[in-house]
């Protein structure tokens, strides 16, 4: 199946060269390139690509609101969002997981990299690197505009083990492997616990588990 991509970041140079490495690899194509996230926005639903690799800093619209509202649209559904940054310390990629983002990456990793980023996204699995992830997490929690949120109490035992799994960046394989289930198993329950807690995706679990203090940002 060939990867349908849509590349957003202001930068041309930046957005020419993604180009030219999607371009070369046999299982993808570039359905379009936007240099604002209102361009972004629009190309999605006109392209209707697998993927958006969005930067986070453009003009118009920024990244996140941008992957706020392709989130939002039913119609755009099945469209997941890969955002890049700058700095993995940024504290913006926690807001671009909480508006819909499927994982994040630095724009200085290794072309092979990039690569098998948007193929784990675009197959439906979250890309996230628990260290940086933990310490963005810890920033956003001590920050006073961090909203409340309450526990998963409506999980069971068994998914609330699936949730911390889950939240130090175990595939189904490896959840498995730790809780005697078979990957099957261990992905049935990642889709339960998704639905029970409305979750768009295994990134947004992890935000879960973090504020809920399931999983400490130390303790990954």
């Amino acid at each position: 199946m060939t990867v349908r991509v849509l590349l957003a970041d202001d930068q041309t140079l930046v957005r020419e060269a993604f180009a030219m490495l999607v371009e070369s690899a046999r299982d993808m194509e570039v359905v379009g390139q936007a240099a604002t996230g209102r361009q972004a926005v629009e190309l999605a639903r006109s392209a209707r690509p697998d993927l958006v690799v969005m930067d986070i800093r453009m003009p118009d619209l920024d990244g996140i609101e941008a992957t706020r509202l392709i989130a939002a649209d039913e119609d755009l559904a099945g469209v997941k969002v890969l955002v890049l940054t700058t700095y993995d310390t940024d504290e913006n990629i926690v807001e671009a997981l909480r508006a819909g983002a499927s994982g994040f990456l630095v724009k200085d990793t290794r072309p092979a990299e990039l690569l098998d980023a948007i193929r784990t996204v675009a197959a439906g699995e979250a890309l996230l690197s628990p260290g940086p992830t933990a310490r963005l997490i810890e920033r956003f929690l001590r920050s006073p505009s961090a909203p409340e949120t309450g526990g998963p109490e409506c999980l069971s035992g068994r998914e609330r083990e699936v949730l911390a799994l889950v939240a130090r960046g175990l595939t189904n394989t490896e959840i498995g492997d730790t809780l005697g289930l078979s990957p099957l198993t261990a992905k049935t329950h990642v889709s339960r616990i998704m639905g029970k807690l409305a979750a768009r995706d295994r990134a947004q679990l992890v935000i879960v588990a973090y504020e809920s203090g399931m999983v400490t940002p130390g303790n990954v």
